[in-house]
């Protein structure tokens, strides 16, 4: 049986990985970094990176400090950078949204990562490490993914994180001059036992090669603890 909610929120905290560290967002620390990593040289230079944000994209570095400032006030959206350690810079952004203690429920969302680390064992981690927050730390029941039905890549990592497909709400909402249709994912405590399993699994060194690349995939894995779950 679930524990009744005592009211507690996610933490403006650091939480620390093998790959990645999440900090609280700072935007005199991280600025430029996220600035760098979003629309620099090494940035997306399609800016199709924005498509399905209701930010974005900047018109320059001003533009981009203008809308990071205010970030590091906000208790929902609770707002994230995400550090990359091999190279020490923020090279993306996540948060906690929609945050309700008394039913022990939270969405993370508003994620977006430098190509370097898009499909990266860093950006798989970060998203652990964020749940492993929500579920083992805070005690929390529900945790949340919403995204457009047209964000293909969305629902993809979504369904490859472990988080189940619960719905469409057909014009959810509006955002950049066009109609939303949003499509609804989530995992609860009860899931978490064998997708935090499947998490570490796949985090482990022994499942990677020395040019880094996985020896099995994580919904490959997140199955097999199923499996075991069921028959024990």
């Amino acid at each position: 049986m679930t524990a009744m909610p005592d009211g507690r929120r996610p933490g403006s905290e650091t939480f620390s990985g093998t790959s990645v560290v999440i900090e609280p967002i700072d935007p005199a620390r991280h600025g430029s970094d996220l600035y760098a990593a979003a629309c620099g040289p090494d940035g997306d230079p399609s800016g199709n990176m924005w498509t399905y944000m209701s930010f974005g994209p900047f018109d320059g570095l001003a533009a981009f400090r203008n809308w990071l400032a205010p970030q590091t006030e906000s208790e929902d959206p609770l707002v994230f950078a995400i550090i990359d350690r091999a190279s020490g810079t923020a090279r993306g952004m996540a948060s906690y949204l929609r945050i309700v203690p008394q039913w022990a429920s939270c969405e993370v969302g508003s994620i977006w990562y430098a190509p370097s680390l898009v499909r990266s064992r860093a950006a798989t981690e970060a998203m652990y490490l964020m749940a492993h927050h929500v579920f083992d730390d805070v005690g929390y029941r529900r945790y949340e993914w919403k995204c457009d039905t047209l964000n293909a890549a969305s629902r993809r990592a979504a369904l490859r994180l472990g988080f189940r497909y619960e719905g469409e709400f057909r014009q959810h909402m509006i955002y950049k001059g066009r109609n939303r249709d949003t499509a609804w994912f989530a995992m609860t405590d009860q899931d978490w036992r064998s997708v935090k399993a499947a998490f570490e699994t796949w985090l482990a060194d022994g499942n990677f090669d020395a040019g880094g690349r996985q020896r099995r995939g994580l919904a490959e894995i997140r199955a097999e603890h199923e499996g075991k779950g069921r028959s024990g």
